[in-house]
């Protein structure tokens, strides 16, 4: 039965006071946190407050702790770091620093605190909640507050985000800042590649990591470096000769370059340290390689934050302000984090515990069991690493004597070179021989299929586009041609990577199965489109890095716009009808609105929009930034809107439009989308492998597939990767709008109006469930298959 819609409206912050703090590490779209936590408050009412310079702020109090507004946080969105400041606090680990700390909230009544930051800023919120009343009691025996007070702020609510840059909190998929230090990472690796090209080097590449190796793990994934050194993986004894047989193999296939990526913590399998200065030694004196270290350093910290992490911050702050409001003295402090693409509230101490179980089996070289307690994502991601990088030698693959064939259908798209990497490889791996068909299903139907080799995807993780060649022509009108191709190459599956075309492909071969037999073999898709269009899926390949090309975009503009002050510039995005990228991008780069297809608006509404705008001019924030749809509305088109808003705004500000086009579509792909793309087309050919094998007819020496499950869509839905017939999918699609008839991403739309400043519903039926941490035991029997 369908959950009924629960909407806040009945969550009054009137009379509450909530304080927000950044401590530890900064990390990027902390400050898009604190935005959305501020701007969350003051909507429902709440008195806010800032506790500058974290918890040293807290115990010195005076200046520190001040109320703010809504414009306090206007401009801080694109900014990295925290404007609010962090500072490690030796006082607030006493108890007499505690007790000052909470004198000082007391007296200006708040009870509610968000706390942004690491496990140990987290843990240090735990025990000053747990220490309150007796804290209370203290300050009433020392005359320092009246006992009416202590009454009446008898209770302390904590919410913890995490923010930090190296991913090392169990709990969440993704803690606040690691996407943006990734873009940092891969923007200087990709730079490096030209330069070590150019004169056949080799870099060692030291990255941010202490005790977690995910930063240095990712960035391998997303680069195809040669080998990468992790604290919870150890390589194994005698390392030293395999990594110089391994860097050597490469250079004789031809490979002008060596990328060995080192996470500062690094370890051997005894706990010694293993440096980026001990491993360019060995490689010098090993192979006489001319070889490089670069230290990343604090660049990664540094910098813009991402799409990812700003919309990710906004979604926790205002997680966090009704997690807060909806907290009672029973509520156990909690944690808002990332499952999926799903929100969800975790016991921060069960977070925390699951934590420092990690750094304990580490300690006692439990090695398998750290990888594991890290995380189904992390084990994932060091698999698909060990699987990509390393070739078998022929005597030691599996011989399966299927021909798996690889095609891009559609518009181009930022990922789709990575995710035929992985295809590739994994299909050689599983003892397949992989065949590369050029430009869809009309090259398909040329002719142009070609047997495609380990070496020859070689540096594609990295390349935007499609480097296959792609195009948008439905296969239908060529049946007759492609079935010939099927024949003649002995093709056994087909995994297709692309767009909403390569969706309609799939059903019109999966329809045409009874008249063409060559057409009854497994087929795989997996959706790769800057449109988000694709049903039975909730994020496709290409759309991170779109949305990263629109934001950067838009910070750019609203520079320019703060400059010349009173002018609001009207924006308009691709995506055909789905409004993905036209909203995500307002949210991500603080527009004021975005007009979408699937949200109809009326001349009343675009009236609206621009009196608001003309209330804002009036505040220090003279700036507008307006967001549309291409095929939101076909009157009221961007020219419509640009001479409305110039009209009705005359005088008081105006206007300039801008059409982005297609360097949406262009561009390296981003990190995320690298990393997305390799693993998810590895669990495509994984699949593709199984079903080859339920599929084969031993008697009749064939592959033959004619069931519905046999025509899958590997989408990403709510928290999982779930393979769905193409067939099912057709009802919950929408063919003359090329749209999903739902879309997850809708029920963040009053998110960017309210953090704009418009009164809206926001429906939180998904939010307010605490949940539990579950505890993935190692099975003893795959500990060392890890």
């Amino acid at each position: 039965m369908a959950q009924p819609q629960k909407f806040f409206e009945n969550l009054s912050g009137a009379g509450k006071a909530i304080g927000v703090l950044t401590s530890g590490g900064d990390a990027q779209g902390m400050n898009a946190a604190v935005r959305a936590v501020v701007r969350m408050g003051i909507y429902v009412e709440a008195k806010v407050y800032f506790v500058h310079e974290g918890y040293q702020g807290m115990v010195d109090g005076g200046n520190n702790i001040i109320e703010v507004s809504w414009e306090s946080v206007s401009s801080i969105l694109q900014v990295g770091g925290t404007v609010i400041g962090s500072a490690r606090c030796k006082a607030f680990r006493t108890r007499e620093g505690r007790l000052k700390a909470a004198c000082n909230l007391v007296k200006r009544g708040i009870t509610n605190l968000c706390v942004i930051g690491g496990d140990g800023s987290l843990t240090g919120a735990n025990l000053f909640r747990e220490e309150w009343s007796g804290l209370l009691e203290e300050l009433v025996k020392e005359g320092k507050i009246e006992a009416s007070a202590a009454e009446q702020y008898s209770h302390l609510n904590i919410v913890g985000m995490v923010g930090s840059i190296d991913n090392d909190f169990c709990g969440t998929d993704m803690t606040i800042g690691t996407d943006s230090a990734l873009h940092r990472i891969i923007e200087v690796v990709d730079a490096i590649m030209t330069t070590a090209q150019s004169h056949q080097r080799t870099f060692v590449l030291e990255v941010m990591g202490r005790h977690c190796g995910y930063l240095a793990l990712v960035s391998a994934l997303a680069c195809g470096a040669d080998w990468v050194f992790l604290p919870e993986s150890p390589p194994e004894e005698g390392w030293e000769e395999l990594m110089c047989v391994k860097l050597s193999e490469n250079r004789a296939r031809k490979k002008r370059l060596n990328i060995i990526i080192v996470s500062e913590g690094a370890i051997d399998c005894h706990n010694n340290s293993i440096t980026s200065e001990k491993i360019k030694d060995l490689v010098v004196s090993q192979l006489g390689f001319d070889t490089r270290v670069t230290i990343l350093g604090h660049v990664q910290r540094g910098g813009t934050p991402s799409a990812f992490d700003r919309i990710l911050a906004s979604r926790m702050g205002v997680e966090c302000v009704l997690a807060l409001l909806e907290a009672t003295p029973e509520t156990p402090a909690c944690v808002v984090s990332l499952c999926g693409n799903q929100a969800v509230r975790l016991p921060l101490m069960e977070c925390v515990q699951m934590t420092q179980e990690v750094q304990k089996a580490m300690d006692e070289r439990r090695f398998a069991d750290a990888v594991t307690l890290r995380g189904r994502s992390f084990e994932n991601n060091l698999n698909t690493y060990k699987l990509l990088s390393h070739k078998k030698n022929i005597s030691e693959l599996p011989k399966s004597n299927f021909n798996v064939a690889v095609l891009n259908v559609g518009a181009p798209a930022a990922g789709m070179n990575a995710a035929v990497r992985s295809a590739v490889r994994v299909g050689i791996t599983e003892g397949h021989k992989m065949f590369a068909v050029s430009d869809g299903f009309e090259g398909f139907a040329k002719g142009q299929v070609r047997e495609i080799k380990w070496g020859d995807v070689g540096g594609w993780t990295g390349q935007g586009g499609s480097l296959l060649g792609t195009k948008r022509t439905l296969p239908a009108k060529y049946f007759d041609q492609i079935a010939e191709q099927i024949r003649s190459n002995s093709i056994n599956a087909l995994l297709v990577i692309g767009g909403f075309e390569a969706f309609e492909g799939m059903l019109e071969l999966a329809g045409a199965r009874s008249t063409y037999e060559e057409f009854c073999i497994p087929m795989c898709m997996v959706p790769a489109t800057i449109s988000n269009n694709i049903p039975g899926n909730d994020l496709s390949l290409g759309a991170d890095t779109a949305l990263n090309a629109i934001m950067e975009t838009c910070d750019r503009i609203k520079q320019s716009a703060s400059g010349t002050k009173r002018r609001v510039f009207i924006i308009e995005t691709m995506g055909g009808y789905c409004g993905y990228l036209a909203n995500m991008g307002g949210l991500a780069a603080g527009a004021d609105a975005a007009y979408i297809f699937e949200e109809q608006f009326d001349i009343r509404e675009l009236q609206a929009n621009v009196e608001h705008l003309t209330e804002k001019m009036k505040t220090c924030i003279q700036r507008g930034l307006v967001l549309r749809n291409e095929n939101s509305n076909e009157n009221y088109t961007t020219d419509f809107i640009y001479q409305l808003y110039s009209e009705e705004g005359r005088g008081v500000f105006d206007c300039r439009k801008n059409v982005l086009g297609h360097m949406q579509q262009g561009g390296a792909p981003s990190p995320f989308d690298r990393n997305f793309g390799t693993k998810i087309s590895a669990k495509a050919i994984q699949w593709i492998s199984r079903k080859l094998k339920e599929c084969y007819r031993k008697e009749e020496g064939r592959v033959f597939a004619n069931t519905e499950d046999s025509v899958c869509l590997l989408g990403m839905r709510r928290r999982a990767l779930v393979f769905q017939p193409v067939m099912q999918l057709r009802d919950e699609t929408d063919f003359k709008h090329r749209i999903p008839k739902e879309q997850w991403w809708l029920k963040l739309r009053p998110l960017m109006k309210i953090l704009a400043k418009y009164k809206t519903s926001y429906d939180i039926s998904d939010a307010g469930q605490l949940e539990h941490v579950t505890v993935r035991r190692p099975h003893h029997s795959d500990m060392g298959a890890i």
